[in-house]
């Protein structure tokens, strides 16, 4: 069963629409009690990465969310709370993946932020299984994960090849939304539910 972080920045109804769809039961996770009480947990996000990791802060969950070993899936904004620091409003992060979240370059020729349908490129992971090297995922984001090979599990390009998703341990993030990206996100959205402890 899927617990959902519930910290006040996250798009809740789009993914518990996903997750309705595929029969996937979830609840919301309001502190570190109940993080317990789930075997896989997400944590969603939209807008600021500082203001989330602010609210993320106020609700106690940082240390918990940080010692589970049971699989976590950071969504967008929940990815980029998993790395060290964020350009965006210079904000100190959860460190997880000793990564940083940084503001693509206007200079290169793009437009700000990358919304739309981006193909992505992936290693053989059990998140990706029968999604196609190639495939279309949907994101809307002016910061990206810088890409590294270590952590690396999906790229995209965007004037320039960034992680689309990365893994440390049981940690997984991705910067598409799974839940706005027709089959191939509920692909992965099931793949993470079924993801052993």
């Amino acid at each position: 069963m899927i617990g959902i972080v519930n910290y006040g920045a996250g798009n809740i109804f789009s993914l518990t629409a996903a997750l309705e769809r595929l029969d996937i039961p979830f609840g919301m996770v309001n502190t570190a009690a109940e993080l317990d009480l789930y075997t896989h947990i997400i944590i969603p996000g939209v807008g600021h990465a500082g203001t989330a990791m602010n609210k993320l802060l106020h609700t106690g969950l940082v240390a918990p969310i940080k010692a589970l070993t049971k699989p976590v899936l950071g969504i967008c904004v929940g990815m980029q709370l998993l790395t060290q620091h964020s350009e965006e409003g210079d904000a100190d992060l959860m460190n997880i993946v000793p990564i940083k979240t940084r503001l693509f370059n206007k200079d290169q020729g793009i437009k700000i932020p990358h919304m739309g349908w981006n193909n992505i490129e992936h290693q053989n992971n059990s998140l990706f299984e029968g999604v196609e090297n190639g495939t279309q995922f949907y994101f809307v984001h002016s910061y990206f994960i810088e890409y590294n090979a270590t952590f690396d599990i999906a790229t995209a390009n965007y004037g320039m090849p960034f992680s689309a998703a990365v893994k440390k341990d049981n940690f997984y993030g991705v910067q598409f939304h799974p839940e706005k990206s027709g089959i191939a996100g509920e692909r992965l959205l099931k793949n993470f539910s079924n993801l052993k402890q």
